[in-house]
């Protein structure tokens, strides 16, 4: 798989109705996975956005998802940048250079679907989420 870079979207709440738009808007197919389906079936949350990616014949990528319980959200700050792909080498040698004199919201670990995940902010104030996955057989 090759690395993208792509915006990534958060909503309070509304991320279903908004991906769910943006799909009509540019067409494509449309991914959804809720809390519910990464074991969380009991959580309040359940039934909300934990990621969602629409991916269009235009070539165009955008993730989003709700606002995860527990993180504060501002007006204003609604995204990240996304980088994701299989090259451990390669993008874990960005997440060192992106969380350097930075902040880390979420050290770079695997994650409950299997995944390496991290989320930072560059020195600049640019957030940033970095997943890591198994490469494709």
């Amino acid at each position: 798989m090759v690395t993208r870079l792509n915006p990534y979207l958060t909503f309070n709440g509304e991320a279903r109705q908004a991906m769910e738009f943006y799909k009509e808007v540019f067409g494509g197919n449309l991914t959804l996975n809720s809390y519910g389906d990464f074991g969380q079936a009991d959580a309040p949350n359940a039934d909300k956005i934990m990621h969602g990616m629409l991916e269009t014949t235009s070539g165009f990528t955008l993730m989003g998802a709700d606002n995860p319980p527990g993180m504060e959200s501002a007006p204003g700050d609604p995204f990240s940048v996304s980088l994701s792909g299989d090259d451990d080498a390669e993008l874990r040698g960005y997440w060192e250079k992106l969380s350097e004199n930075g902040s880390v919201s979420v050290p770079l670990e695997k994650q409950m679907w299997g995944d390496e995940f991290g989320m930072c902010t560059d020195r600049f104030g640019t957030p940033w989420m970095v997943n890591i996955g198994r490469p494709e057989s």
